[in-house]
């Protein structure tokens, strides 16, 4: 990618992030408000923000801590949530989503961070970053929150692609595991492969493909492979990675976000039941807070698009300035790993055992 030894060297000094500021379900905002938090918290970051300069520069102008440390990009147009992904491809080289991607593609900036349209985003993504050799389909990673000593599980992919075959799920285990030691810092990830159940007759004939990929080549990857795990296992302290399909993922991930916001409602309506409750929600508020704070999807808001020649961020659509100050969060934690060049290490490390696989499955068609 054009750029990257001066990107190197521009970031050993300070983080320069790429913002789509219309991208979002509320404007920009949040997103403007998002940046000022997040640079109130570190005096290295950068940004460039994407999107029409008229509204873009009363809501920079308001906020003091950006002065001198935002530049922004005029871009008219904006994707909306629902352009399709190949009207945008073709059509959108004006849009504040693909203004953002071009900045990283040309060395500007180190990740993008974007709101918008998720298919949209993928779509400019991979024509103007493209996919690191010898990846099929990028993927992405969310955190997930679990009885996990970090407090997160990994799991890929939870949308990029409805489809995956044992080759895809394999990659997508390397990369979460690159993610896991180097986004969370564990040392030994482990691996689980989602299924409807943890016995090994159990399942697709891919996942069962893909199980012996895994195992494979567990000692070389540095982790460990615990086998099938069910979405039970999701939020628990079996495995750090787990692995799935975009389709599976995305409806774990919409379910888990709708599960969470249900059990936050119905406390409330519990403790405002009564006077007794409303008194005794009064006695237990730290721990409440804590509580709410604990499962709030806004502070582990951030999908990262994995499999790419650059680094990417998708932000929930409707985030507010929490969740996409959490989603900067996360792009500066990636910058400062190295995060691009490790996954781009390990992809090709096992780039020779997913050839021999698929020189396998054809002959196995002959």
């Amino acid at each position: 990618m054009q750029g990257s030894a001066n990107q190197r060297e521009r970031s050993n000094q300070r983080t320069v992030l790429s913002i789509d500021a219309m991208g979002g379900d509320k404007g920009p905002e949040p997103i403007v408000a998002g940046m000022s938090a997040s640079a109130k918290k570190n005096k290295d970051l950068h940004f460039i923000l994407h999107g029409p300069t008229e509204q873009l520069e009363p809501l920079v102008k308001r906020r003091n801590v950006l002065q001198g440390r935002c530049e922004i990009r005029h871009a008219q147009a904006a994707v909306s949530m629902t352009d399709k992904p190949s009207q945008v491809a073709r059509h959108g080289k004006d849009t504040s989503m693909w203004s953002a991607i071009e900045s990283v593609r040309n060395g500007e900036a180190e990740v993008c961070v974007s709101c918008g349209n998720t298919g949209a985003l993928m779509a400019l993504s991979m024509i103007r970053l493209r996919k690191l050799p010898g990846v099929n389909r990028p993927a992405i990673a969310v955190l997930w929150p679990s009885r996990n000593e970090v407090g997160f599980n990994i799991m890929l992919d939870v949308g990029a692609d409805v489809r995956a075959d044992a080759n895809d799920l394999m990659q997508y285990a390397l990369m979460g595991v690159s993610y896991a030691r180097n986004g969370l810092e564990i040392k030994t990830p482990r691996v689980g492969l989602l299924n409807v159940g943890t016995e090994e007759h159990k399942g697709r004939p891919e996942l069962h493909e893909a199980h012996g990929l895994i195992s494979q080549y567990e000692a070389r990857g540095e982790y460990s492979f615990v086998g099938f795990v069910e979405g039970s296992d999701i939020p628990r302290d079996k495995a750090d990675v787990i692995v799935t399909d975009g389709f599976t993922g995305n409806v774990a991930l919409k379910t888990g976000e709708g599960t969470a916001s249900l059990i936050a409602d119905l406390l409330k309506q519990a403790f405002d039941y009564s006077q007794f409750s409303r008194l005794s929600k009064f006695l237990a508020m730290t721990s409440l807070q804590r509580f709410r704070k604990r499962i709030d999807p806004r502070r582990v808001n951030g999908g990262v698009f994995l499999g790419l020649n650059g680094t990417v961020v998708k932000s929930h659509g409707s985030a507010d300035e929490t969740g996409v100050s959490a989603a900067i969060g996360l792009a500066v934690r990636l910058v400062k790993s190295d995060f691009s060049q490790k996954i781009a290490a390990r992809v090709a490390s096992v780039h020779p055992i997913t050839q021999d696989a698929e020189q396998n499955s054809l002959r196995g068609t002959e």
